[in-house]
């Protein structure tokens, strides 16, 4: 059991208002649909021991006997599906990405820096949260597109019962910025995981969709249009009380007042997913929004979304044959790419 601590943030967000709202030029007049997606990385960690974090694994002195050449290995295979998000609709790239799972702002930038992906010019937003693990949550983003105006990490207060001790956690990140002149928000998740069991962990994920949830109520409160996309590896399915209930994010048919849509859930009830554990998949992956976003008269208009599976992200045979191909499965080195596919959606 946990005690939480909750915190509205509507003066901190009408700051945010006020000052995206001072310029209002338009990045880009194309017509083209943008892409925006989330992945998790898989611990895309650097190969040096951190003090005070929990990184020692991912050395070559450590279990996982991570090195140099497994490292860069890793940052080709990244790079190289990131290039590819925007296949479905002839775009190289997604002009906003956010990411999970990465340990620092060094390895995004050996991430944007890397052949596959340099040409399409991202510019990097990166806090360090308090993890223990030392893994962030960030984004990226073609200014060429995307006006960023502000930025806030928002941490998470959970605190143990039995000791009072405060869980550390990723924080979530509230980016702000124009699209084609348009304000968007982008607000970057990477909830508490179920370690130790879904059940006992359920109040941390609970936590985090009220902090989630507060974002988009206080930004809600200023614009009640407000064009707001919260994505992230949720660690819960879209029909968990997390999702459903605190952060009221619904499939089109059940929304209500501000309730936010969410598209993956309706993939997830079709047998889709990002994970898979004991022959069950899972939806953690998840991108969410507005329902200004889905307004015939809307600047910003969803599109479509999707589960981004191609067959090099997958295990090719044996008894997990179409699960992920991953990089690690416990501390065995597999090579792969990622535990979760990425997952993306088109605005026009």
């Amino acid at each position: 059991m946990l005690i939480i601590k909750r915190a509205f943030f509507i003066v901190g967000i009408a700051l945010c208002i006020a000052s995206c709202s001072i310029s209002e030029r338009t990045i880009s007049n194309s017509n083209e649909p943008v892409v925006v997606g989330f992945y998790n990385l898989e611990n895309l960690f650097d190969t040096i021991n951190s003090p005070g974090v929990r990184d020692g694994e991912f050395t070559p002195e450590g279990q996982k006997m991570w090195n140099s050449v497994r490292y860069a290995d890793k940052l080709d295979k990244m790079a190289a599906i990131i290039r590819h998000l925007g296949d479905t609709i002839g775009v190289n790239g997604p002009a906003i990405l956010g990411l999970c799972e990465v340990e620092n702002r060094s390895v995004i930038e050996d991430l944007v820096a890397h052949n596959s992906i340099k040409e399409l010019g991202y510019e990097i937003i990166h806090r360090d949260s308090p993890d223990r693990r030392g893994i962030d949550v960030a984004l990226l983003y073609q200014p060429s597109v995307f006006e960023v105006k502000n930025v806030k990490a928002h941490p998470l207060y959970i605190y143990d019962q039995n000791d009072g001790d405060r869980i550390y956690t990723r924080d979530q990140l509230l980016v702000s910025g124009l699209v084609k002149g348009e304000m968007l928000h982008v607000v970057v998740n990477h909830w508490p995981s179920r370690y130790g069991g879904e059940e006992r962990s359920r109040p941390s994920r609970k936590a985090a969709a009220q902090l989630s949830r507060s974002i988009v109520d206080s930004l809600q409160s200023i614009n009640e249009h407000a064009n707001i996309i919260l994505m992230g590896d949720l660690n819960d399915d879209p029909h968990n009380v997390s999702v459903k209930e605190e952060l009221r994010a619904v499939v089109k048919k059940d929304l209500q007042n501000d309730d936010l849509y969410n598209p993956f859930a309706e993939k997830h009830q079709e047998g889709e997913g990002t994970l898979c554990y004991r022959g069950t998949w899972n939806m953690f992956d998840q991108i969410v929004m507005s329902q200004s976003l889905l307004s015939g008269s809307a600047s910003l208009k969803y599109k479509n979304s999707y589960v981004y599976s191609i067959e090099p992200l997958k295990v090719q045979e044996g008894k997990y044959k179409d699960y992920p191909f991953r990089t690690y499965v416990g501390n065995r080195y597999d090579g792969g790419y990622s535990d979760h596919y990425p997952v993306v959606i088109v605005i026009e």
